[in-house]
């Protein structure tokens, strides 16, 4: 389970990893750069993660946040694994957000399935940056 950062000091640790068989990164890469430039680690696991190895990821880098990217559609079964595969870790405090092409009603699922935030294109970096950082550091 992710440990509290109490420190200020410590940077946030965010994971970001594209799941299932879609091969477009360029968005994932915007914002891990964008979370990079806000003074986060940001640990980027690559394309074609499975859910399983996107959650080994995340508790061997002792992450607080973890951030995916989709475009092929597959979110309505990657994801729901992957808080699955967290919950079964003891490791569902673990905030995760999402982007992507997501359409409304999915988005509104997924949000009550423990999606924490959702990002559609055009979402400005900004806004993702200091939702990142409401989401790692709730009470900062």
């Amino acid at each position: 389970m992710a440990k509290a950062r109490v420190a200020k000091k410590t940077p946030i640790r965010v994971l970001i990893a594209k799941p299932g068989l879609d091969g477009h990164d360029r968005g994932a890469k915007v914002v891990a750069r964008a979370l990079r430039d806000a003074g986060m680690e940001v640990i980027y696991a690559g394309l074609r993660q499975t859910p399983e190895e996107i959650v080994r990821a995340a508790l061997e880098e002792d992450v607080d946040l973890i951030g995916l990217s989709i475009l092929s559609g597959a979110h309505m079964a990657l994801f729901p694994r992957i808080l699955s595969l967290l919950k079964e870790q003891g490791s569902h405090s673990i905030p995760v957000f999402a982007g992507g092409i997501i359409p409304d009603e999915d988005a509104r699922r997924l949000k009550k399935a423990g999606i924490r935030a959702i990002f559609g294109p055009g979402t400005s970096l900004e806004e993702i940056v200091t939702t990142a950082q409401a989401l790692a550091r709730p009470s900062a």
